[in-house]
């Protein structure tokens, strides 16, 4: 995932998603791999003069989709937390019951859990 601040962005989904990153890369930093039981990203920092667009600017898109255990249980944290929540958590169509989290470059992360019992 691009970022404009690796550092920003890794406190980010630390303080406020509760993701660990155990090394960055680069002197300055530039490079991480944050995780939360089991799930990892990477965070990748772009140049000063380079541009991105996240998904989420192109129609509400999403950048990544988390399978959880519980997406009520995550709200709750991360509501406690004051991460930027886009969406409360829902039961969808498809069978997910799903929260939408925005990250500080306007990525859009949905953390959903099966509700149909078939997963």
């Amino acid at each position: 995932m691009l970022v404009r601040d690796v550092l920003r962005a890794q406190a980010y989904f630390a303080d406020k998603l509760g993701f660990t990153a155990s090394r960055l890369w680069g002197d300055p930093p530039t490079f991480c791999i944050a995780g939360r039981d089991g799930l990892e990203l990477m965070l990748n920092q772009v140049a000063a003069n380079d541009s991105f667009r996240p998904n989420g600017d192109y129609d509400g898109r999403c950048d990544a989709y988390f399978w959880v255990r519980d997406a009520d249980a995550l709200h709750a944290e991360f509501k406690a937390k004051g991460a930027d929540i886009v969406c409360e958590p829902d039961d969808q169509p498809y069978g997910m019951r799903e929260i939408l989290v925005r990250s500080p470059d306007g990525h859009l992360l949905i953390f959903g859990h099966d509700i149909t019992g078939m997963a």
